[in-house]
């Protein structure tokens, strides 16, 4: 089910209100019946899947907190590899296999490993992690080990975060969901808005710049110049507004039942250096990485090399758990050395910078144009099918040929109207974006008087209903 379709308008108050009206103590299960129901609006027998790593986790939690010294590891271990193991095989087998294949083909061209006709259940690598993150946690003795299967299984499954995150930690959330939660109307009315300002992001922003993004990267060799580099643009847009709206979403629908998730995007495309934007972009996962990845293989308390090889070991897994695809591990890698560059030569420029009095070098919005630049760059393998065509449109965005402005997607979007729109939606994110950390606009809605505040509450759900691309678009991330 999607948070952008018809049946998620029905779906969320029915699930909220019930929720408020049946005791406490039933609540787990209502939500956790919910859960089921929505996971199974994709692929209904996946949710098979989701049950038997829960059912191993749930246990496997228990035995590693009763257990001692090399049994605890084993235990883990066990955990660990029912997970991955699964990932493994639905994400990533065909994978491995095409890539054995075109070896094999080199010294016989006949020679072929059979490859598994599966569709990848929705959301796998998220609540795969998460699974992850609790037995980790109960072994580091972080987290006491859930006795209440339902609860544990409603952490896992909690619909608002299911298949697209934030990726939470097993001591934020599990205690939430034995709390006894109230209706409170301005949590309520908070929850709402952010739902509405993610849905605005989605529908209004993220879909309709898809119609571009997607007539030029999925034929790019029909194109050159200005339509590669507006398309690679739109593209670095569109993602941002159409994950951090789906967290948007996630957050605010949890909110509203009184349930707090972490926080995923932190306005990253304001970040002065690589290093800052992977602190606000995808925060669940980046900290996921840093928590049980980059740390357990030392972190930075090594010697320099071994450092920089972490940093980027870590950002090749990165690339590798957004796709199966070798565009996406030279995108990790890509970022990978960003930031090990960065870490190299950081000494070098601040004494560069004092010695020439070059103090231009460490203005802000050059700081800011240049990270976007290198995120920019790196998106264009994000999006592109293969490598060929990410090659492809590095080479030819730049070119400046005199048919630079035949662009058949501009024109479609011309026909839709849509430029005038978009310019309106694009001036709202950046307002909006920029000075929500200085004013809260929640807040200053919720100061307004009663009839100011709901005329523009039905305002803004007009303004998305008459300007939103309604047309069940899938989230980006789903994919993962």
């Amino acid at each position: 089910m999607l948070f952008n379709s018809f049946e998620f308008l029905i779906f969320f108050p029915v699930v909220t209100v019930l929720f408020f009206l049946i005791p406490h103590r039933y609540r787990w299960l209502h939500l956790l019946v919910a859960s089921c129901g929505f996971y199974m609006a994709f692929i209904p027998i996946y949710i098979l899947i989701l049950l038997l790593t829960i059912v191993v986790d749930y246990y496997a939690g228990i035995l590693i907190e009763n257990a001692e010294g090399s049994q605890r590891r084993f235990y883990l271990a066990m955990s660990l590899v029912a997970n991955i193991g699964v990932l493994a095989v639905f994400k990533y087998y065909n994978f491995f296999i095409d890539n054995v294949n075109s070896l094999l083909h080199l010294s016989n061209p006949t020679a072929s490993l059979p490859l598994l006709n599966i569709i990848l259940p929705i959301g796998l690598s998220f609540h795969t992690f998460q699974a992850m993150s609790y037995t980790i946690e109960v072994y580091r003795r972080n987290q006491p080990a859930e006795r209440h299967f339902g609860i544990y299984a409603l952490y896992v499954m909690f619909y608002p975060q299911l298949v697209a995150g934030p990726i939470e930690r097993p001591q934020n959330v599990l205690y939430q969901f034995h709390q006894r939660q109230y209706f409170n109307y301005s949590r309520v009315a908070s929850g709402l808005r952010l739902m509405a300002w993610g849905l605005f992001k989605k529908v209004v922003i993220a879909d309709r710049m898809a119609y571009l993004v997607n007539e030029v990267y999925n034929t790019p060799h029909d194109y050159r110049g200005l339509p590669l580099l507006v398309a690679t643009i739109f593209f670095s847009v569109q993602i941002y507004c159409d994950f951090s709206g789906y967290s948007d979403m996630a957050l605010g629908a949890a909110r509203v039942m009184g349930f707090e998730l972490m926080k995923n995007f932190d306005r990253p495309y304001f970040s002065k250096s690589i290093s800052e934007f992977w602190r606000r972009w995808h925060i669940s996962l980046s900290t996921w990485f840093k928590d049980y990845l980059y740390i357990s293989l030392g972190g930075n308390r090594v010697a320099l090399p071994r450092a920089c090889f972490n940093l980027f070991f870590v950002f090749m897994v990165s690339g590798l758990w957004h796709g199966a695809n070798w565009t996406f591990i030279v995108w990790g890698a890509l970022h990978g050395i960003y930031l090990v560059v960065g870490m190299l030569t950081k000494s070098a420029r601040n004494r560069f910078i004092e010695r020439t009095n070059l103090t231009f070098l460490n203005n802000a919005l050059l700081n800011t144009a240049l990270t976007y630049g290198l995120v920019a760059f790196a998106w264009i393998f994000f999006r592109a099918n293969t490598l060929h065509d990410a090659v492809y449109v590095i080479r030819h965005t730049l070119d400046l040929s005199p048919d630079l402005w035949h662009i058949s997607a501009v024109k479609v979007f011309y026909k839709r109207n849509e430029w005038l729109a978009l310019a309106g939606a694009l001036a709202v994110l950046f307002v909006v974006e920029k000075y929500q950390f200085r004013l809260s606009i929640g807040n200053w809605l919720a100061q307004q008087a009663t009839p100011v505040r709901w005329a523009m509450y039905y305002g803004i759900v007009l303004y998305i209903a008459l300007l939103g691309a309604f047309e069940h678009v899938q989230f980006i991330y789903f994919q993962f």
